[in-house]
C-alpha cells in the first residue's frame, strides 16, 4: 500500500514538527515521519526549556587561554570530550574555532538576530492554537557568578546587550537570595534575563504541537528516514503504514541529518554536542522559581514538572557511543550546593545530542542538486527557541511567499 502527500517532514522534533504545523497552515498536505512513535522524544525531549529570546550573540568557541587549557585537562563540568573522538571532532573544532572569531560572530549575530528576535512570538501564536500556554512561564532566567572575573564578562555582554531593547537586571548577591529564596550562598552577583520564556516540560510542548498538527488533517507515521529515494520526480519513504510518495520532503532530523544528505553527496560540516540531564526532587518546601545557570560550576537547573533538572554543557564524542555522563557526577555536588536537591528521580541520566554546524547558524532551504528536497537542521543550542520560527521560514519558501527575512545567510550554499 503506498500513501500519497504534498510533503513529508522527516523528524518529529520541535523542529520537524514546526514546519510540518507551518506548511500545513498553508494548504499543504503533510506527512510527518519519524522512527519513533511519538514526538519530542529525542533531542527536543531533553533541554534547559528556554525559549531564548535574549541569546543575540552565538554560542561561540571560547578563545581566552586559561579556558581552553582547562578544557584540554578534560576534568571541566562544563565541558567533556572522548580521546577517542579527537580525529573525527578536532577538525570540526578548529573550524568552529574559526568562525568564532570577532568577525565571525559578528556574521552571525546579523544572520541570527531576525530568528532570535521573532522565536517567542511565533511559540506563543502556536502555543495558542494548541492549548499549550500553560508550559510557558514569562519569568526569564539568571545568569549567576562567583567570581569577579567571570561577573565583569557577563556585565559587559549584557551591555551589550541592552542596545537591543532587552531587558536585563543586574543583581548582587542579596538580589538573587531576593528572587531565588532558597538558592544557597557563594554567588556574588547575577543577570536576570527577563524576555525568554521558560517552558516547563519541552517534550510536552512538542507533543502538544503534534497533536494540533494531527487535529488538522495532519498525518503521522512511524517510519525510517533512511529508506528516503528519489522516485521519478519526487520522492518515496518507507513507513509501518506503507510506502509514502511526496513531490517535496523536509530533512529536519537534527543530528542525524547526514544520515541522508552525506548518501545524496553534500558535504556539510555537521557536528554534535552531547548533554546530558537528570531530575531531582527539591527537598522540603524548597522552590526554585526560574532556570538559574552557575556560570563557574558548569551546570544549570531548571524547574520543570518532573523536578528540578540539572543539565549539563557540551560533550564533544561521535554521536552513537554509549553515554558517559561524567559532567552530571561533577555538576551534581555543586548543584546541592546551590540548592537543595533531595533525591534523583530517575535511575540514570538522559543523554541528547545537539546539531552544530561551525558557524552558529541551522541550514535552512533546498537542496541545490535535488529540487523538492529541502533542509532545516543545526539549530546547536537553540532548538526549542528557533523551532517555530525557522519552520515558519522554510514554509515560506517552500510555498513561494515572499520570507519574513532574508533566507540566504542560511542556505547550504555558504558550505560549498
Amino acid at each position: 500500500m503506498s500513501l500519497k502527500a504534498d510533503l513529508a517532514v522527516l523528524g518529529a522534533g520541535i523542529v520537524g514538527v514546526s514546519a510540518a504545523l507551518h506548511l500545513q497552515k498553508r494548504g499543504r498536505d503533510v506527512v510527518m515521519i519519524d522512527r519513533r512513535g511519538g514526538a519530542g522524544e529525542e533531542t527536543s525531549y531533553g533541554n534547559a526549556g528556554l525559549i531564548e529570546r535574549s541569546s543575540l550573540f552565538p554560542y561561540s568557541f571560547p578563545r581566552e587561554w586559561g579556558t581552553l587549557v582547562r578544557y584540554a585537562q578534560n576534568r571541566s563540568t562544563d565541558a567533556h570530550y572522548h580521546a577517542s573522538a579527537l580525529t573525527v571532532v578536532a577538525p570540526w573544532l578548529a573550524r568552529y574555532y574559526a568562525h568564532s572569531s570577532p568577525e565571525g560572530i559578528a556574521q552571525t549575530f546579523t544572520a541570527s538576530k531576525p530568528l532570535i528576535e521573532r522565536s517567542l512570538i511565533e511559540h506563543e501564536g502556536l502555543m495558542e492554537e494548541a492549548g499549550a500556554t500553560h508550559l510557558l512561564r514569562k519569568v526569564g532566567w539568571i545568569k549567576a557568578f562567583r567570581t569577579e572575573t567571570s561577573l565583569a564578562k557577563g556585565l559587559a555582554e549584557a551591555e551589550k546587550l541592552r542596545r537591543y531593547d532587552l531587558a536585563i537586571d543586574t543583581l548582587d548577591g542579596a538580589g538573587i537570595a531576593e528572587r531565588e529564596p532558597h538558592v544557597g550562598s557563594g554567588l556574588i552577583g547575577g543577570l536576570h534575563f527577563k524576555d525568554p520564556g521558560a517552558v516547563s516540560d519541552p517534550g510536552a510542548l512538542v507533543r502538544a504541537y503534534a497533536t494540533l498538527f494531527m487535529t488538522q488533517g495532519g498525518r503521522f507515521l512511524q517510519g525510517d528516514a533512511k529508506t528516503l529515494s528519489q522516485n521519478g520526480s519526487g520522492w518515496q519513504i518507507a513507513t509501518e503504514d506503507g510506502l509514502v510518495m511526496a513531490r517535496e520532503v523536509v530533512v529536519a532530523l537534527g543530528p542525524w541529518a547526514d544520515d541522508i544528505f552525506r548518501p545524496l553527496g553534500y558535504d556539510i560540516p555537521l557536528g554534535i554536542k552531547r548533554g546530558y540531564h537528570l531530575h531531582f526532587r527539591p527537598k522540603g518546601n524548597a522552590v526554585l522559581n526560574r532556570p538559574i545557570l552557575d556560570v563557574d560550576g558548569g551546570f544549570l537547573l531548571a524547574p520543570m514538572s518532573h523536578g528540578i533538572r540539572l543539565t549539563t554543557g557540551a560533550e564533544f564524542a561521535r554521536r552513537d557511543t554509549p553515554q558517559t555522563p561524567v559532567q552530571i557526577a561533577r555538576a551534581e555536588p555543586k548543584a546541592r550546593a546551590l540548592f537543595p536537591l533531595a533525591e534523583a528521580i530517575e535511575a540514570k541520566p538522559w543523554m541528547g545530542a545537539r546539531p552544530c554546524l561551525p558557524d552558529m547558524l541551522p541550514v535552512i532551504g533546498e537542496a541545490p542538486r535535488h529540487p523538492g528536497l529541502w533542509f532545516d537542521f543545526g539549530h546547536q543550542h537553540h532548538g526549542l527557541t528557533l523551532g517555530p520560527v525557522t519552520g515558519r521560514l522554510l514554509a515560506e519558501l517552500i510555498t513561494g511567499e515572499t520570507p519574513f527575512t532574508d533566507p540566504r545567510p542560511y542556505q547550504l550554499e555558504r558550505f560549498v
